[in-house]
This record gives structure tokens, C-alpha cells and sequence, in this order.
């Protein structure tokens, strides 16, 4: 707990003048709540018994005044912990998204994205809860305490030893029941993940389940997990409302000894009413606090839990790190070394070599799995290649800087990719938007027509996954984007699917004209949008096979005479 404590408390420093009236409240109540058990001696005291008119004009002004000063003390406290506990919150929040996109490639392929959402939404507000209400009711309920047992010890001493006897009784079953706490907060967390996981894939999958009628399949999956994460919720309640009755019980015990001991003082003329009841107001209000710590203590394990769980994601590093060179304003030549990648036990490329220079256009083809898209992703630096190295301009790539190297470069895949966000912001994604810029790239991928048939034009705003677009049309708005980035390397995995002949043919030549002036590569299974390539890399099993013009590998190659085959049956 004094990690997590430590941990944010680091971030307070930012928050001084929000805290110093934050510790104002807190005090302030303390000060109400003892000084209103105090005040129960001089009223039965001065009052009910002496007859003092002086303090019967006195006390009531004091009685408002100590209940004003506690409940302005309540409101200043909870408005500034919140503010600083959210803001903290909000902050870590963004830091946490922040790393979690500078890691590579291979660890969102290991990490479910639903989980990814459940780390970032609901272990963060299990924290904020702690950071903004806990560590502060924490510290107002301490301070309480404190200043109850001066108030119980200044009645009595003798009657303050067995009051408070009780409170080195309750801190065995109190922290068997906080590591329990702790164990129940990592479960709910976990699934947690597995219902928001559970979620996300239904969602982003719901018309092959709509497709297949698996609605009802889907359903009982969910139910699975909602009624485990019942079943796990339910027994932190369980446990947590256990510390109530364990505390009623042990002070039951202390107060029942303080009424027969101090009973004996009042009858014995040993200690005043007044006293004896200020003393009994004091011991019963001191029980509420040490209660509210207890359970406070308990429901701070389900915040350390989760951030147990957010402080695995920020230990986290690349392994994919970046140079400091900016990528120069002319590639001329890519060259692959020797190139050998593995995932795992696979071999996904084997000693891959190949030379591409400004205003080539190199062709990938071969059967799935054969090494193409692989090839792809080291040059784009989602995987490093476990032997040999890439050259840009006879630079390893690797001592390049990674946005850099990504700025230079433009890919449309066969999978589309289309942000819930305008037209416009889709196109110029990464880029300043500039109108002319943006109608001619839209023009040059033959999407202005039908963009300007919508009600909004470029301002329309396209659904989620572009659902409210044909498929045709969000391959369009791809290629438009990459267009518009002007790269210099040029990536088009089977970029023109989704197109009908006549488009595609259109856009294929779009296509050849812009790439004059860079490096393109072009991953194809329909051989007829490579035939203007300057050469052909044919794949299999992780390695190049054959490598040459069209005409070259008709006459030579084998691999690639077996996939023209096939393509034109």
C-alpha cells in the first residue's frame, strides 16, 4: 500500500494550492468531529447541572460553529481531492495510451484489444477512486481518530486503556481479510478484461454472427463471464462487509467494560456526568472512522491491484528502438541483406536479398504464408529481422528515426482502414489538410464523384469501420489517402480488391503514374495488375524462388508458371 501511496502521491506536487485547501477541509473536519464530542461535557456540566446561564449562551453558537467548520470542511475537501484525483487520473490515463502505442506490433498481436480497453477504462477508475476519495478520506479519517483519542485520553486515561484495548485486536483479521481483498480485485479485474474483450470481438464481428443466426451462441458466451464476474463481485462484498461486524463485536466488548468501569467512577463520585458522557460520545464517534479506515484499507487493495496491472503495461518496452536520422529527401535505393525473420518456431523469411531503386515498381507474388506481407513489415519496421540488415541509400534502416521512416512511406492493404471521422480527416490522416491537395487526390482515385453526391461532401462523416461507404468506395478513400501522402515508397497490398475491372484498369494506371518518381511494391494475386512491373519476386516458404520480368519467369520459372496457371482457370 505505501508503494501506491508514494506512487501518486508524487503527482501531488503539482496540485499544491488544491491540496493546502484540500489539508484545510480535512482539518477542519477532524476539529468539528472531536470538538463536538468535547462539547458534550460543558453542556451536561455547565448546563443541565450547574445551572450556568453563561454557557447556555455560549454552547449553542459553539454547536453551530463546530458543525459549520466539519461541513465546510466536507465540501472544500471533496471538491479539491476530486479535482486533483481526476485530473491526476486523466494524466496517467494519457500517458498509459501514450506508451502503449510506441510498443511494437508483436505485443498487440499477443494482447486482445478488449483487454487493452479494459486496462486503460476500467483499472484506471478503480484508481481513481482511491486517488481522489480514498487517500484523502485516508488521511481525514486518521486525523479524526487522532484527535478523538486526545479528546478520549484528556477524560480519562484509565477508561482509554480499556476503550482502546480493542483496536491492536482488530489488525490480524483486518489484513487476512485486505490480502483476500487484494486476490478478489486481481479476479475482477481479470474478468473484467474478458467480458470488455468478449464485447469488442461480438461487436467488430456481428455480421458473421448476424450471417450464421449465432446470436444465442454469442449470448451464452457473454452470460458465461457476466456470471462469473458476479459470482467474483459478490465475494468482495462479502468479505468487505465483513469488517463492519468484526468491529461492532470487538468495541462492543470495550464499551461494555468503559459503561461498568466508568459507571462505578460517576456512582463513586470519582468522575463527573459531563465527563463520563463527553468521554462515551467521544468512544462511540471514534468507532466510526476506525470502521470507515478499515473498509477504506480493504477497498484500497482493489486499486493497488489494478495498478499492479497498469504498471505491468508501463514496464513494458520496444524492442523495435529508433535511430536519429531523418529519412533524406530522396531514396534512391532500398536494398534487403540477407534478410531472415522468425515468429516463434517459424522461419517467415530465409536469407531474402533484394535490390530496388528510385522509380521501380517490384511485384511480390506467391502462394499465402509464402513470406510477401513479411517482407513488407521489416521494411516498415513492425518486426526486425533476426539476421541481415535493410539499407535505405545504403543507410541501415535501423539508424533511422521511425516516424521518419514511416512518414515516407504510404501502404493501402486489401483491409481497409477508416476512422469514425469526416471524409477530409480520413484522407489527410497524419498530414496538414490542404483542400486542392485532398479534391485531387480524391480525383486521381476516382472518389470525388461519388463524394460529392454525399449530403455533406468532404465533411461527411463516415461510421465506424466506414460501414456507411460500399466496399468499393472505401478502397477508393485508402488509395486517395495514400496519394495524398506524396510517399516515397509506395506499398499496395492488393490495393484495387475491392474495385470492378473497369476502375481497377483506371486506377492501376493512376497508380503507374504516380509511382514514376519512387520505390513501389505491390503485393498482388491477380498477376494481371503486375504486368507492368519492373520485376516479379516470386515467394515460397519464406524465400525468393524466382526473380525477373513477367516474360522472364513465363519462360523460366516454374513456381510462377503454376501460379498463371491457376490464375487464368
Amino acid at each position: 500500500m505505501l508503494d501506491f501511496i508514494k506512487q501518486y502521491l508524487l503527482y501531488y506536487k503539482n496540485y499544491k494550492k488544491q491540496f493546502f485547501y484540500t489539508l484545510i477541509g480535512i482539518v477542519l473536519v477532524a476539529i468539528g468531529t472531536s470538538g463536538t464530542a468535547y462539547v458534550i461535557k460543558p453542556l451536561l456540566d455547565e448546563i443541565f447541572v450547574n445551572k450556568n446561564e453563561q454557557m447556555l449562551a455560549v454552547i449553542p453558537f459553539l454547536v453551530i460553529a463546530l458543525y459549520a467548520a466539519k461541513g465546510f470542511g466536507r465540501y472544500i475537501q471533496a471538491y479539491y481531492i476530486s479535482y486533483i484525483g481526476g485530473d491526476i487520473i486523466r494524466i496517467v490515463r494519457d500517458n498509459l495510451l501514450s506508451h502503449i502505442l510506441k510498443l511494437d506490433l508483436a505485443f498487440f498481436n499477443e494482447k486482445h484489444g478488449g483487454e487493452l480497453i479494459s486496462r486503460i477504462t476500467n483499472d484506471i477508475n478503480r484508481i481513481q477512486g482511491a486517488v481522489s476519495n480514498q487517500i484523502a478520506k485516508i488521511i481525514q479519517e486518521s486525523l479524526t481518530v487522532i484527535s478523538l483519542i486526545g479528546v478520549v485520553i484528556y477524560q480519562s486515561p484509565e477508561l482509554a486503556f480499556y476503550g482502546l484495548v480493542v483496536l491492536p485486536l482488530i489488525i490480524y483479521p483486518l489484513s487476512r481479510l485486505a490480502k483476500k481483498m487484494k486476490k478478489l480485485s486481481f479476479l475482477s479485474q481479470e474478468k473484467n478484461s474478458d467480458i470488455t474483450s468478449n464485447l469488442s470481438e461480438t461487436f467488430n464481428n456481428i455480421e458473421i454472427i448476424k450471417a450464421n443466426a449465432t446470436e444465442l451462441i454469442e449470448t451464452d458466451k457473454f452470460k458465461k463471464h457476466n456470471q462469473e464476474s458476479f459470482d467474483i463481485n459478490i465475494k468482495s462484498v462479502k468479505t468487505n462487509e465483513l469488517v463492519s461486524p468484526i468491529m461492532e463485536l470487538l468495541g462492543a466488548f470495550a464499551v461494555a467494560i468503559v459503561i461498568t468501569v466508568g459507571g462505578h467512577k460517576v456512582i463513586d463520585g470519582e468522575m463527573s456526568v459531563g465527563t463520563f458522557f463527553s468521554f462515551m460520545t467521544a468512544l462511540f464517534m471514534l468507532y466510526t472512522p476506525l470502521k470507515s479506515l478499515s473498509s477504506l484499507y480493504n477497498k484500497l487493495q482493489d486499486a493497488i491491484a489494478a495498478n499492479e496491472r497498469i504498471n505491468d503495461l508501463f514496464n513494458k518496452t520496444p524492442n523495435i528502438t529508433a535511430g536519429s536520422l531523418e529519412i533524406p529527401n530522396r531514396v534512391e535505393t532500398i536494398s534487403f541483406k540477407n534478410i531472415t525473420l522468425r515468429f516463434e518456431d517459424k522461419i517467415a523469411l530465409n536469407k531474402i536479398s533484394l535490390d530496388i531503386k528510385k522509380g521501380e515498381t517490384i511485384a511480390l507474388v506467391g502462394d499465402s504464408g509464402g513470406g510477401k506481407s513479411s517482407l513488407i513489415n521489416t521494411l516498415i519496421r513492425f518486426y526486425d529481422p533476426i539476421s541481415g540488415e535493410i539499407t535505405l541509400n545504403n543507410t541501415n534502416i535501423k539508424e533511422y528515426d521511425l516516424q521518419s521512416l514511416r512518414k515516407a512511406i504510404s501502404i493501402v492493404t486489401q483491409r481497409v482502414y477508416i476512422f469514425n471521422d469526416t471524409i477530409k480527416a480520413n484522407i489527410c490522416y497524419g498530414e496538414i489538410y490542404d483542400e486542392q491537395k485532398a479534391i485531387q487526390a480524391l480525383k486521381d482515385a476516382h472518389a470525388y464523384d461519388f463524394i460529392t453526391n454525399l449530403p455533406n461532401g468532404l465533411d461527411t462523416i463516415l461510421d465506424e469501420f466506414g460501414t456507411n461507404l460500399s466496399g468499393g468506395q472505401r478502397q477508393r478513400i485508402a488509395i486517395a489517402r495514400a496519394i495524398y501522402k506524396n510517399p516515397q515508397i509506395l506499398i499496395l497490398d492488393e490495393a484495387t480488391s475491392a474495385l470492378d475491372n473497369e476502375s481497377e484498369s483506371v486506377i492501376t494506371e493512376v497508380l503507374n503514374e504516380i509511382s514514376k518518381d519512387k520505390i513501389t511494391f505491390i503485393i498482388a494475386h491477380r498477376l494481371s495488375t503486375i504486368k507492368n512491373a519492373s520485376k516479379i519476386a516470386v515467394f515460397k516458404s519464406g524465400q525468393i524462388v524466382c526473380l525477373g520480368k513477367e516474360s522472364e519467369l513465363l519462360e523460366n520459372c516454374t513456381e510462377y508458371q503454376r501460379l498463371h496457371n491457376l490464375a487464368n482457370i
